[in-house]
């Protein structure tokens, strides 16, 4: 039996960490992140959750702001948000772990019903915090039933109540309130963002936004970028960029193929946008990304 968290998140990564360093485990929106030196900058569309680390460091950037943290801190996403991230300290002998909890809105709207958790404004969607004890027990008792499958049938639902009752409850609780609230600007927000990853790659006109969030379009272009940081016009373009190197490195999609598959007309303005969001020409990008992921196995 594992006597840490670390111990836990260890054995499990190490044995089932693909070449990403991504660990899923059997447990419903529980996963372990492992890697065994610093990343390259990381680019995704983010969901609601938490992250444990537990060893190393990583920082996140959203927008102009930079969150660094490392083993003993949580970060915390309220959002649907784009991250630009990076592992900033891993090595083979000290390899970076974190615990990474997908937020399930529905329970934590039941548990909001049932506690006094403080208000306060809905601030950013992006936070660091010291991991609060409770949490990280919750979590090593998670991470315990990975081995006794018969036993996470039956208990993984009310231990992953329980971890969402301690967040709540610790210093994350305020921010992670407004998940639950049905009609707050934060979930209004997310069913407009349900419909542009889901619809990515057609036009969306902000009118259509605006009525699935039950916002005006004023209102709602307010909202959004309070909640993302972004306008949905921003928001859609880095959905497009981030599918189509997820098809080019993924699937070998060329860039023109990528291009068009996520809804551009024009391939010089697609290239342009790339490269300004990661720095480099598509095919350019896509040879480094892969030579390093070649070197790295």
């Amino acid at each position: 039996m594992a006597d840490t968290l670390l111990d836990a998140v260890r054995r499990f990564a190490d044995f089932q960490a693909d070449a990403q360093g991504v660990a899923v485990t059997p447990i419903p929106g529980l996963t372990c992140i492992r890697a065994t030196r610093p990343s390259e900058l990381l680019y995704a569309i983010s969901r609601p959750l938490v992250a444990l680390v537990v060893q190393g460091s990583k920082r996140v950037m959203v927008g102009n702001q930079n969150y660094d943290f490392g083993a003993g801190d949580s970060l915390l996403i309220t959002a649907d948000i784009p991250t630009v991230s990076q592992i900033t300290r891993a090595n083979a002998a000290a390899p970076y772990y974190s615990l990474v909890l997908d937020l399930d809105p529905a329970v934590i709207k039941s548990l909001v019903l049932e506690m006094d958790v403080a208000r306060e404004g809905l601030g950013g969607p992006v936070r660091v915090e010291p991991t609060d004890t409770d949490v990280a027990d919750a979590a090593l008792r998670l991470m315990r039933l990975i081995d006794r499958p018969a036993a996470a049938q039956v208990l993984r639902a009310e231990l992953l109540r329980e971890m969402h009752y301690w967040l709540l409850a610790g210093r994350h609780g305020p921010a992670i309130r407004h998940l639950g609230a049905a009609d707050g600007s934060a979930q209004r927000v997310a069913r407009a963002v349900s419909l542009i990853r889901a619809q990515y790659a057609q036009p969306l006109r902000v009118e259509r936004l605006a009525e699935a969030a039950g916002m005006s379009p004023s209102s709602f272009h307010q909202h959004f970028r309070d909640v993302t940081s972004l306008s949905p016009l921003q928001f859609q373009k880095q959905l497009r960029l981030i599918e189509a190197r997820r098809r080019m490195l993924s699937e070998g999609a060329s860039a023109s193929q990528a291009a068009y598959a996520v809804g551009y007309e024009s391939v010089p303005q697609f290239t342009r946008e790339y490269a300004r969001l990661y720095g480099a020409p598509p095919v350019r990008d896509v040879r480094e990304a892969k030579a390093k992921l070649s070197t790295a196995a």
